[in-house]
């Protein structure tokens, strides 16, 4: 990962959204979220081979794609919320932060409920047999 780009590209989007804050405040904010998606997509790009990988050490152990699509799904909400919430946090906005962030465990929480079905009816199984 090019991490001295991703530094400066956070620490040049922090300076111009201080400097900004003095005289124009609505464009801090919308600076920061510019270097916010900047860095988050630096981030995704350099994730692709590690998607790639994990998808084939999936598929040697014969484990369901559809857990794994569950599981990158649940971690996206979880990086978006985290992103949505700290910049609510920034702009002073608090109850909409926390809002945020319930809203991304619910998300998460119904996401999941498959897995969490499957994983009781083996339990459930392995306790009769």
């Amino acid at each position: 990962m090019n991490l001295i780009a991703v530094i400066g590209v956070g620490v040049v989007a922090a300076a111009f959204s201080l400097l900004f804050k003095q005289y124009k405040p609505e464009y801090s904010m919308m600076i920061s979220c510019i270097g916010v998606v900047l860095i988050f997509s630096v981030i995704l790009i350099e994730m692709i081979p590690a998607f790639s990988t994990m998808r084939n050490l999936m598929a040697q152990v014969s484990f369901s794609s559809e857990y794994i699509k569950i599981i990158m799904k649940c971690l996206g909400i979880c990086y978006l919320t985290e992103i949505g919430s700290q910049l609510c946090k920034e702009s002073g906005q608090l109850a909409i932060s926390s809002k945020i962030e319930l809203a991304g465990k619910v998300m998460v929480l119904v996401l999941s409920l498959p897995m969490f079905e499957e994983l009781l009816k083996t339990a459930l199984n392995l306790i009769n047999i």
